[in-house]
Formats: C-alpha cells, structure tokens, sequence
C-alpha cells in the first residue's frame, strides 16, 4: 500500500512530504482495518511537520487523525461494524495511508451517500467540539459564548451546537470573509481579532455581565485574555496551543508565560471552571468516549444540527498544498485529501 510520509520537520507542506510504498498493517483483536477514501487535516498535522508537537512519532511518520473508507477487515470481538461498512474512525496517527488500523471503539459506521469532506469533519473536529462542549461542561440556553478561530472546523461544530442549545453567540476571525461566514453559521458578533481588541469588543457588549463560556484553541495571551472577560461562574475550555509558531525553548516559554501565571484560589473565588481537551489523551485513556463522541455527532448530522463546511479538497499528491493552506489561516472549515 501507499502511504504519505513526514520526511523532515519545518519545511514547508510541498518539501516535507512523500508518498512511499510502506507495510500494510495488520488487524488484532478489537481491531479494524479500513480501506481509506480520504483523511482530514488537523491543525496539530501542521504543527507535527512544523516539528513543535510532542506527540508526533519519530520521522519517517505518517500523520493523521481521522479517515473515513470501507471496512476491508475486522479482528476478534467487533461488535459494532463489518466488511463492507463504510465508516469514519479516529486514528492515534496513520491515516495519511491507503488502509488503516483502529480500535473498533474509534470507529463509526456511515452512510454511504455522505461526501469525503463531510465525512471526516465528523470524526476529529465534530468530536472534539462535542467532547469539548458536552462531556468537559455544558452549555445552556441562553448563555453568552465565546468561540475563538471561530471559522475553523472545530469553531464551526461548536457554534452549531451552541446554536442549538439556545446560547448567543460571539467568534473572532482573521478577515471579512471569514467574518461573513460566521454570520452565515448564526454567530450574532463576530469580530476580527486583527483589526479589532476582542477583549474590548466584548466589554463594550457585556459589561459587567461577561462571557459564560470560552472555546480557546489558540493560548497564550489569548487564554489570559480571555479569562478576564470569563463571568462568575463561567467556563473555559482551552484545546490548542495554535499561537506557537515556531520550533525551540524561546518559542515555548513565549506561549506559556502568555498563558500566565494562576492559582486555583481564583477559580475558587470567582466558581470559574477550566477544563482542557486533548483528544489524544482521551483515545488513549478513554476509549469508550471517543465511542460516544463518534455516535454523538453523528447522530446530530442525521439530525440536521451538525452541517461541516468543506473548505477544500485535495488529491494526496497535493498534500504539500493542503497544508501550506491550512497553515496559512486562510482556510475555512474542514480540509480533505482524497485518495
């Protein structure tokens, strides 16, 4: 089989990549084996070639956390999916690969009319929003949220599912473009965080009342910014680190003084919550959530509450281009590679 490998860190997408012949990987028990139709990118893909994500195997490696295909093969004790299936699955990396291998927990079957892109949008970003949005806290009518990178995949799942709860809703972007988008999602105040001080923004709006709930995959500054317009008893759930841009101790240290320096005693006083999301820890750990996460949103899909937006599709000998778009910020919802 083919498979798109990570040969060196940093470079831009079109020099860091190859597809080469590697090994087809076999099926264990609880296993699935699936033969890919398309994967999704992520913005930690972009951070792994950048070589500033912990996580990342050792180069020579092959990314991805998500693919959508057809069952090819099942190991002992599959009690949810069969040959033939087409399904979306989570990956712990390896999806940029004609077949892949995942614990059954990780994946959900699909219909067979579901596009590529609408497809893999489920399985990472829809999950995370999910997680992030429904098992990390709740959300609930009438509440003021906050979704920074709100034009992004995950930013989209959370404003839909917000949306849907009832809550108002506020999400920053990069540029005007993006800024109608949001407006087409039904986010009531977008602000472009490049032209505009979204922490004054929001108190010109709020006031005294503040923001109830905080998505924040950017950290940082952002993150410290952001907790000074969380209300009494607000929630924020930072799941990226997205504004660290660059290899090396300095730039990580940058990030985390960005971050600030707290004590939970102010969480206590103020009944303010923090919750972070790393999906990687959950497929780890949790297995069994990823599960209810898969069925989750696929559910609110049929429902008509989940619609990703696909913002651009690729063929796996671009995969340098989808990446270097992703990268560069432009991109709006979900980005596939198809085979």
């Amino acid at each position: 089989m083919k498979a798109i490998f990570l040969t060196q860190f940093g470079k831009p997408g079109n020099e860091s990549f190859k597809i080469q012949e590697a090994p087809e990987p076999t099926v264990e028990a609880g296993q699935v084996k699936i033969k890919t139709q398309a994967f999704g990118l992520n913005y930690a893909d972009v951070m792994a070639r950048k070589g500033i994500y912990n996580d990342c195997p050792p180069l020579p490696a092959v990314l991805g956390y998500e693919c959508v295909g057809f069952v090819e093969e099942i190991g002992a004790d599959v009690p949810n999916v069969k040959v033939g299936d087409r399904v979306i699955a989570f990956t712990r990396f390896g999806s940029y690969a004609e077949k892949v291998v995942t614990n059954y927990l990780a994946v959900q079957k699909i219909g067979t009319d579901l596009s590529n892109g609408l497809a893999v949008a489920l399985a990472t970003q829809y999950s995370t929003a999910w997680f992030a949005s429904s098992e990390a806290i709740n959300m609930y009518e009438g509440e003021h949220v906050l979704v920074h990178a709100a034009a992004g995949g995950v930013g989209t799942a959370l404003v839909q599912m917000a949306k849907a709860k009832g809550c108002t809703l506020y999400g920053t972007a990069s540029s005007p473009k993006k800024l109608e988008y949001l407006k087409s999602i039904g986010v009531d105040y977008p602000i472009n965080y490049v032209e505009q001080d979204f922490e004054a923004e929001i108190m010109k709006i709020r006031g005294k009342e503040r923001i109830d709930v905080i998505f924040d995959p950017v950290g940082g500054k952002n993150f410290n910014k952001s907790l000074k317009i969380l209300a009494y008893g607000g929630r924020i759930v930072p799941y990226g680190a997205s504004s660290r841009e660059r290899k090396g101790i300095l730039s990580l240290l940058k990030v985390a003084w960005g971050f600030g320096l707290h004590l939970p005693v102010g969480n206590i006083m103020k009944s303010q919550t923090w919750a972070g999301v790393n999906m990687l820890r959950i497929a780890d750990y949790k297995p069994q959530l990823i599960n209810r996460c898969l069925e989750k949103v696929y559910d609110l899909f049929e429902k008509g509450i989940a619609k990703p937006h696909v913002g651009g599709v690729y063929s796996v000998d671009k995969i340098g281009q989808a990446h270097d778009f992703l990268e560069s910020r432009k991109s709006m919802g979900k980005i596939v590679v198809e085979w």
